[in-house]
C-alpha cells in the first residue's frame, strides 16, 4: 500500500500496452499511486478536473485532443495543476517544443528504461524540470527560433550578475544543481540560490524554460 505521501499519477497514452506498461512501473514504488489512466488527450483533461493528480505522464499524439493541448488545458484549469511529463518518440517531433511552451515540466524519451521514467517524474516531483540530454540540443536546434513564448523579456538578461549568467549557461547544458555547484566551485545550496534568482529575474516557470530562453537568446554552448 502507497503511504500517505505518494504522488497521485495520471498516465495518458492511446496505446494500452504502454499505458499498462507504464503504470506497472510507476505503481511498483511506494512513492508513487497511479489515479487514473486514459486513453486520449480529452479523456486525460477530464480525469485531471476530476482527480486533481499531482503529475500527469502525457503522450503527445493521441486521438481527440493530442497532448500538447491537454497539457495546456489541464495547467489553465487549475490553480495548482499537476506537473506533466510528457514523452514521445522524438523524431524531432514538431510538438515537442509546444509543450514547452504548454507548460509541461519536462519531456523524456519512449524508449527511456523504467528506471529513466521513475527518475523523471520524481525530479519533476521535487519541482525540478527535466529535459531529456539525449534530445535537447536537437529539439532547441530545431525550434528553438521559433519559440517566441509569453515568458521572460529578453531584456531582462541585463538584470543577470556574471554569476547568474554562468548559472543560466549551465541550466542551458541540462546540468543539476549539484552538478551546478561543482562547476562554479561553490555549495550545493549556493547553486540552488543562484538557479532561483535567475528563473525570478527572467520570469521563467521552471529549468524547462530557461533552456529555452538560454539557446534563444544564444547565451547556451553548442
Amino acid at each position: 500500500m502507497n503511504d500517505q505521501t505518494a504522488q497521485r499519477v495520471i498516465i495518458a497514452d492511446d496505446q494500452a500496452l504502454v499505458r499498462d506498461g507504464f503504470a506497472r512501473v510507476i505503481g511498483s514504488q511506494p512513492d508513487f499511486e497511479v489515479a487514473g489512466t486514459a486513453e486520449d488527450g480529452r479523456a486525460a483533461v477530464e480525469l485531471a478536473a476530476r482527480l486533481q493528480p499531482d503529475l500527469v505522464v502525457m503522450d503527445v499524439r493521441m486521438p481527440r485532443l493530442d497532448g500538447i493541448a491537454a497539457t495546456a488545458e489541464i495547467i489553465a484549469a487549475s490553480e495548482r495543476p499537476p506537473r506533466v511529463l510528457v514523452v514521445t518518440t522524438f523524431n524531432l517531433d514538431s510538438y515537442v517544443y509546444e509543450a514547452l511552451r504548454a507548460g509541461a515540466s519536462g519531456f523524456l524519451l519512449k524508449d527511456t528504461r523504467p528506471e529513466g521514467l521513475l527518475d523523471a517524474l520524481r525530479t519533476i516531483a521535487r519541482g525540478d524540470a527535466l529535459i531529456d540530454p539525449a534530445a535537447t540540443r536537437a529539439l532547441i536546434g530545431a525550434f528553438g527560433d521559433r519559440i517566441r513564448p509569453a515568458f521572460a523579456d529578453d531584456g531582462a538578461l541585463e538584470s543577470l550578475t556574471a554569476r547568474e549568467r554562468e548559472t543560466l549557461t549551465l541550466l542551458a547544458e541540462g546540468m543539476s544543481n549539484a552538478e551546478i555547484a561543482e562547476a562554479m566551485t561553490v555549495g550545493t545550496e549556493t547553486a540552488k540560490t543562484y538557479v532561483s534568482r535567475v528563473l525570478l529575474k527572467l520570469g521563467l516557470r521552471d529549468r524547462v524554460q530557461a533552456v529555452v530562453f538560454a539557446h534563444r537568446v544564444g547565451i547556451a554552448g553548442h
